[in-house]
């Protein structure tokens, strides 16, 4: 099984398990919402009655008066009533301080008597009012009506934004969590690469200094200085040597010096193409002279994940090219690794590059998970696959900058 794949169900898993949370707290809270909205436009009908009957029936009894104005005062939200022009007759739950004493001065002196108010802030909340509840109409026994308008209670608007501000912060919580152990995951990842990488080192070379000596020995008893079998064990176990080098690097800040591109591919192609099918043919191409920042041990190894790729890609004859491009413009270098090889589903672009992604039976699906690190730690670069096409061939496109003082990260 696919550990990529799988950590992306289970990643798929929690956030449905998530979504199906977040909108049940909605559905709930929208449920409570209404049954509260109900509630509260009872409570205004009712005030707005009795408000009537005081307004109606002024010698009533002091009992029942009592119990009017009781039922009157029990409204908890705001409420004005109006009549057909808007004109204010009473309110309930506004903002007292917003009276215009000035203008109840005027209508004191003037004689008149009833509420006073400040224009422009009743006639603001008064715009509020009707666009949250339709009015609820009283009609007095003069044949006047009364227009009762309210607005939500501080409960009930609290309740309506409760579940925003709930799943925000949960959220927030979730993004801050996943961050953190999202970020200790990978320190462990690559505390257990750096380990491996080490010991990797520390294993491999006390047997090849063996091998070195072993072939030292073989040239001075055959006399075989200039036999091309022992020149390529040689050149082999310099390699295990460079491969072990490799590793002991993981973890450190690599030495960065400018060499030439064509000349550091060319000598690996020509390195790597003796060693798999002779029915794959090579070709490096481009600009001679472009020059970048390279470690050429880490570089090579780039090019070995990649190049190793594209022959498993091809299944009996094929070709593989790598050609240098300079963008002068923006002090970059392309380089382009094409095969004909089977191509790679577009999906699954960016797939390839993640530790345990592998299509092969007895992969490790870590080659390009380590190009990828080499390239954009180490090199301060960039890696993807440029075009790829099922049946006809994938392109790798390595970008480098030409001219740029590096500060690689660690592995």
């Amino acid at each position: 099984m696919n550990p990529y794949r799988n950590n992306q169900r289970w990643k798929f898993a929690l956030l449905i398990f998530a979504a199906l949370i977040a909108g049940t707290s909605l559905v709930y809270t929208n449920y409570l919402v209404k049954n509260l909205s109900e509630t509260e436009r009872t409570k205004a009908e009712v005030w707005a009655m009795s408000t009537r009957n005081i307004f109606n029936m002024p010698d009533i009894n002091d009992e029942f008066t009592t119990f009017i104005y009781a039922v009157r005062d029990s409204l908890s939200m705001p409420a004005i009533i109006a009549d057909e022009q808007d004109s204010i007759i009473y309110w309930k739950g506004l903002d007292t301080a917003r009276t215009n004493i000035n203008i109840e001065d005027e209508l004191m002196m003037e004689g008149r008597t009833g509420p006073v108010y400040d224009p422009e802030y009743f006639r603001d909340q008064l715009e509020i009012m009707k666009e949250q509840h339709p009015p609820i109409i009283v009609e007095l026994y003069s044949g006047e009506s009364w227009y009762i308008y309210y607005k939500d209670s501080l409960l009930l608007t609290q309740l309506r934004i409760f579940p925003y501000i709930q799943l925000s912060l949960i959220a927030v919580f979730l993004i801050i969590a996943y961050t953190v152990f999202n970020s200790i995951r990978k320190s462990e990842q690559n505390q257990v690469w750096l380990g491996m990488a080490k010991e990797a080192a520390h294993q491999l070379g006390t047997p090849i200094s063996s091998l070195m000596a072993w072939v030292e020995l073989i040239k001075t008893k055959f006399n075989a200085d200039n036999d091309p079998l022992i020149d390529e064990m040689e050149t082999d176990v310099k390699r295990l040597e460079i491969v072990a080098d490799r590793f002991s690097k993981i973890g450190s800040k690599p030495v960065l010096e400018p060499h030439k591109l064509y000349e550091v591919a060319k000598n690996f192609v020509d390195y790597f193409k003796i060693r798999i099918s002779q029915k794959i043919e090579f070709e490096v191409k481009g600009d001679r002279e472009v020059e970048a920042m390279l470690n050429v041990p880490l570089f090579d190894w780039v090019l070995e994940n990649i190049l190793k790729n594209a022959a498993n890609a091809i299944e009996s004859e094929g070709k593989i090219e790598l050609e240098i491009i300079e963008n002068i413009a923006k002090e970059q270098i392309f380089i382009d690794i094409s095969d004909t090889g089977k191509g790679i589903p577009r999906s699954k672009f960016d797939a390839v590059f993640q530790p345990g992604f592998t299509t092969r039976k007895r992969g490790w699906g870590l080659g390009l998970s380590l190009t990828k690190r080499m390239v954009e730690n180490y090199h301060n670069g960039h890696i993807f696959i440029k075009d790829s096409e099922i049946g006809k061939g994938t392109t790798f496109r390595i970008i480098l900058k030409s001219s740029l003082i590096y500060e690689p990260a660690k592995i």
